[in-house]
């Protein structure tokens, strides 16, 4: 399929600069640039149109009547269109307009109605395990340390064929697309053999989802080592044809690894133009390391790699400036930190570098909505307090704005990864989007489409989710040919594998964690009266 590559001009009331798009063909580059043309006479708009269809075989779409959450790239604010409508050219936003019914759409282009809608950019998530999919439910109690023995990347080898890791990767990122998660950066430690590394990979190419595979570089107990995973990397990077699936890498070994193994690493990185390298921060008593110091005497986090750092508990101010200065950011995982003890006491001071992510999603919510939703109240809590609690004051003002809640888990995350073109609904965007029920008993009255999507609605009210333009979710269903297969799979491994967890003792926490710090009592809570704890049989 032919494509232009232009400087578009955008028309603005008050001006504006060129930005530089891909366009689908000259019809759609004649449109969108001089849109008077596409009203003058049949002869003309016939020809435009053979012009058109000579070169291109996808249509448009325009999102119709609905209300726009648009930004604008020069204030940095958000831009609400009301009745309005949406141009989708191929795989990026063509036009936003003003009216519900405009004039000049190319012929071919698919009306949806979204009269009484809201259009928002679709969430992205900037850290995820989606390979532990199949764990659903038994960690509903757990702890990090735990965690790390039970359920971590070491522990997957002995419960996963390829084909098990295959279908729990799949199901999850579908998860996904059905809670609006339009983006993932997935931190695939499942890296234990060419095979398991390699199912991993071709479930997120066969998603449909908007994935970045970071690619797990780690020491493992089988002979498939950092040198053998470099190579196979490189060998799926040669192979790939894919414009969703993008080839990352995650590192976990910046601290304790000897410095010519992370020297290795960081030139791979380098040397193979990777786009984006992850890794898990979890200082204090933790002692999990991968601080923004670490990186940056690496030499990484100053380069021209993006880096994700998850969690960064414990973070110190001297790491925050080094992100900031190297315009690098962190992804935080909310619930994931509040569920297993991380705790997040300074990630509230960098929120300028900061994107939301899930982690572990079989233990709670796989959507970004609700990662938004939780940090923004915790936030509030938090930056209250300090006035409440420990000067006695009463607060002027709501400490944190549901606009902030709304970038984090959308542009933020795109910036997180180096691209402009995802998290946002602007001309020469991707067409990530989602379209929610601005009807639903929960959204029925609202005003503000922001405040309404953050605080009242629930993945349940989305009605469409589009990644690069084509449907993934329509009329509350995913589009999957053969979805009812995928769930039988998924079911028949999800079973086995937690069966045989099931019958694996539950790790004792007594004594020191593997830092050598020691296991501390936790005050349990409990909503019944009486002994106990309110822990009845559990797995986790």
């Amino acid at each position: 399929m032919s494509r232009l590559s232009v400087a578009l001009p955008f028309l603005r009331v008050c001006g504006g600069p060129t930005i530089s798009v891909k366009l689908p063909s000259l019809h759609t580059y004649i449109y969108r640039t001089y849109p008077s043309i596409m009203r003058l006479s049949n002869i003309v708009r016939l020809t435009l149109g053979v012009l058109y269809h000579s070169t291109a075989t996808t249509g448009s779409k325009l999102l119709s009547g609905g209300t726009i959450v648009a930004f604008d790239h020069d204030t940095g604010l958000f831009n609400i269109i009301r009745n309005g409508s949406l141009l989708i050219i191929e795989d990026r936003i063509g036009e936003i307009l003003d009216t519900a019914s405009p004039g000049g759409i190319p012929d071919d282009t698919e009306l949806v109605d979204c009269t009484n809608k809201i259009i928002t950019p679709g969430f992205i998530d900037t850290h995820r395990h989606g390979w532990q999919t199949v764990y659903k439910t038994l960690g509903s109690n757990t702890t990090l340390a735990e965690y790390a023995t039970r359920y971590g990347a070491p522990a997957g080898l002995r419960l996963f064929t390829p084909e098990d890791l295959y279908i729990s990767q799949l199901t999850g990122i579908y998860e996904a697309l059905a809670a609006g998660v339009t983006t993932i950066l997935d931190h695939a430690h499942h890296t234990w053999t060419r095979d398991h590394a390699g199912a991993g990979w071709q479930a997120s190419v066969d998603s449909g989802a908007r994935i970045f595979f970071a690619y797990g570089f780690q020491n493992t107990t089988t002979d498939f080592q950092i040198p053998q995973q470099m190579d196979h990397w490189r060998e799926l990077a040669t192979s790939a044809s894919t414009n969703l699936a993008t080839l990352c890498m995650a590192y976990d070994d910046f601290t304790d690894s000897p410095e010519s193994i992370t020297k290795t690493a960081v030139d791979f990185a380098k040397e193979n133009n990777v786009p984006v390298v992850t890794t898990h921060h979890v200082e204090g008593p933790w002692g999990f390391g991968n601080t923004p110091e670490d990186i940056y005497r690496a030499g990484l986090l100053n380069s021209s790699v993006k880096v994700v750092i998850s969690h960064s508990a414990f973070l110190t101010a001297r790491g925050a400036q080094l992100l900031r200065n190297t315009n690098q950011h962190i992804a935080i995982t909310a619930e994931s930190e509040m569920h297993y003890g991380h705790v997040h006491s300074t990630t509230h001071l960098i929120l300028d570098q900061a994107s939301l992510g899930v982690d572990t999603h079989f233990t709670f919510s796989t959507d970004i909505l609700t990662q938004a939703r939780i940090w923004l109240q915790r936030v509030r809590e938090r930056l209250y307090s300090h006035t409440v609690a420990y000067r006695w004051e009463i607060p002027n003002s709501n400490p944190m704005s549901v606009n902030q809640a709304f970038l984090l888990a959308t542009r933020q995350g795109g910036l997180a990864l180096g691209r402009e073109d995802l998290g946002v609904i602007t001309p020469g965007a991707k067409a990530d989007l989602v379209v929610w029920d601005g009807r639903s008993p929960a959204m029925l009255g609202w005003a503000d489409p922001i405040a309404a999507v953050i605080l009242h609605a629930s993945v349940g009210d989305i009605d469409h989710v589009l990644v690069n333009g084509e449907f993934v979710k329509r009329d509350k269903k995913l589009v999957v040919e053969g979805y009812e297969g995928v769930q039988e799979r998924f079911l028949e491994a999800a079973g086995r594998i937690q069966t045989k967890l099931k019958e694996t003792p539950l790790p004792q926490l007594v004594g020191a964690f593997l830092t050598g710090y020691p296991y501390g009592a936790v005050q349990q809570a409990d909503a019944q009266r009486g002994d106990g704890t309110g822990y009845g049989p559990s797995y986790a």
